[in-house]
């Protein structure tokens, strides 16, 4: 049986859509593959009036206000903060997978450490390379973190011990500094693409408004 998944279709306008959803229809039937009406969906970012719908052989393609794509959530109104909260929540899932090792008072504080970036560290952190996060977004993250460290190493915020000394004693950095750490490395293997690559093109694309293009700008080749 052949399939193809996980196929997203990028377009400035809703008729290179339509186009285009037509070719890779036509392509992956003729070849036997059938393109899923039910599943086939289309979001509008930054959508102005009257822009119309989308249609694959006569049959309006349903629209979303977000979707899921390689398990990070996309909104169409450029926001994160769906993806955040689940990020949050997969680390809590994660922290729960082990808490039998975090939580046991025999095993010392290194060790916890070292399996809390194993196993829930990397589950917070999926797909936020590519993620322009807010400070309460950052804030929001390390909150979640922080708490399952003090549950981890059997203290609370009533023992009045600072954040810095829970990270310290369980060997685990700052979560901000890994998500720009995993951008850099994000943005290292991008410029290491052809120039006609969609993940450099998409680096420079103009925005409407000056100042948030500039900000933006600044903050891409202050990573360089």
């Amino acid at each position: 049986m052949m399939f193809a998944d996980d196929i997203v279709i990028c377009s400035e306008s809703r008729e290179q859509v339509e186009e285009n959803l037509e070719r890779w229809r036509f392509a992956l039937e003729r070849r036997g593959v059938k393109v899923s009406r039910s599943k086939t969906e289309y979001m509008c970012v930054n959508e102005r009036e009257g822009s119309g719908t989308v249609r694959l052989q006569g049959e309006e393609v349903k629209k979303v206000q977000e979707f899921k794509y390689l398990g990070s959530t996309v909104q169409s109104n450029g926001e994160c903060g769906k993806e955040v909260k689940k990020r949050v929540q997969a680390g809590w899932n994660g922290w729960r997978k082990v808490w039998g090792v975090l939580c046991d008072q025999k095993i010392s504080a290194r060790i916890k450490g070292k399996v809390y970036r194993t196993v829930v560290r990397p589950a917070m952190l999926y797909g936020l390379e590519t993620v322009s996060l807010r400070k309460r977004q950052e804030s929001e993250l390390e909150v979640a973190e922080l708490k399952m460290l003090r549950f981890s190493l059997g203290v609370t915020r009533l023992d009045r011990i600072r954040n810095e000394y829970i990270r310290g004693t369980a060997h685990v950095g700052r979560l901000g500094d890994k998500v720009r750490e995993a951008r850099l490395r994000w943005f290292g293997h991008v410029q290491r693409r052809e120039s006609e690559y969609i993940g450099r093109i998409m680096l420079d694309m103009e925005g409407a408004r000056q100042e948030a293009k500039r900000k933006a700008k600044e903050e891409v080749y202050g990573w360089n």
